[in-house]
């Protein structure tokens, strides 16, 4: 091999060597620098950084993000009442210590989350059996996953992360009480109709008496003031009557006459079997005496 040859190689190989020893630590990440396995630096900061070439250092790059827990488990939990309900709930977490993390997780975020899974459930166990469903579904929601967030930051130190937050997305209870808690519901949505429909009857009926009687009231008043009407139309007509009948006694009886005549022949079909000559029939034969003045 000649000289350029030999040179290139050399231009090669130190370009290689220099290359291992440059990397770039993104912004959303954090780097580490292992020498013969052990952690020698943590860069935190972004940019351009430099180490000695493998063996005798190495870099391992962590995402500093946010990361998501989802709860991969359905085990029911029991309340203060012995009533089984499923949690679905999610963890927010980022790394605070990069050497803890590493020192107790490794380098696999998948470590972390397999162990940190149950210990988030036993902590919704504990604060989920001290309280009713009432409190866990809506009253104390938000104060248990505020007792879990604080249950967990102790066991969060030890794992070199920090708890973001704790959510509970969903509560349900379990298949085999679903049924029957839906089965309580209807009757309650019943219980409460029927109840707003006897109210809804009751009510009718007090309408229903209350107008009956103000339609009884006002027909006996109307009643009431024909009659007073009436009574005064008959008094002022018994007053016409007299005064007519006082002045002229002789009309007076004819007309009494007549008014007989009328009262008796209603009907072609009656019949009345009477001596012509008695006092009935006088009018009718014109042979009314006038009476003496």
């Amino acid at each position: 091999m000649n000289r350029i040859g030999i040179f290139a190689v050399a231009v090669l190989v130190a370009l290689m060597l220099a290359a291992s020893t440059v990397f770039i630590v993104d912004q959303r990440q954090v780097g580490v620098i292992f020498a013969l396995g052990e952690i020698k630096e943590v860069i935190n900061e972004p940019g351009l950084k430099f180490k000695l070439p493998p063996p005798f250092q190495n870099v391992v790059f962590l995402d500093k993000r946010i990361q998501t827990l989802d709860n991969s488990e359905t085990r029911p939990i029991f309340t203060a009442e012995k009533k089984s309900l499923i949690i679905d709930w999610l963890v927010k977490w980022r790394i605070a210590e990069p050497r803890q993390f590493i020192r107790n997780n490794g380098t696999d975020f998948r470590n972390l989350e397999n162990r940190l899974s149950p210990v988030v459930q036993a902590a919704f166990n504990e604060e989920i059996t001290k309280r009713p469903v009432y409190g866990v579904l809506s009253a104390e929601r938000e104060k248990v996953m505020q007792d879990v967030r604080s249950r967990l930051a102790d066991e969060a130190t030890a794992f070199g992360i920090e708890i973001v937050d704790v959510r509970i997305k969903r509560v349900d209870f379990v298949a085999d009480i679903t049924e029957s808690v839906f089965r309580r519901m209807e009757s309650e949505r019943k219980r409460v109709a029927n109840e707003l429909r006897s109210q809804g009857m009751a009510e009718g009926e007090k309408i229903r008496a209350d107008a009956d009687r103000q339609r009884e009231v006002i027909v006996a008043e109307a009643y009431r003031d024909a009659q007073k009407i009436k009574g005064e139309g008959d008094a002022k007509a018994s007053a016409l009557y007299a005064d007519a009948f006082g002045r002229d006694p002789q009309f007076a009886k004819f007309y009494r006459s007549l008014e007989a005549y009328r009262s008796s022949f209603r009907s072609r079909s009656d019949v009345m079997v009477v001596d012509p000559n008695s006092e009935f029939f006088r009018a009718m034969r014109g042979t009314v005496t006038p009476e003496p003045k």
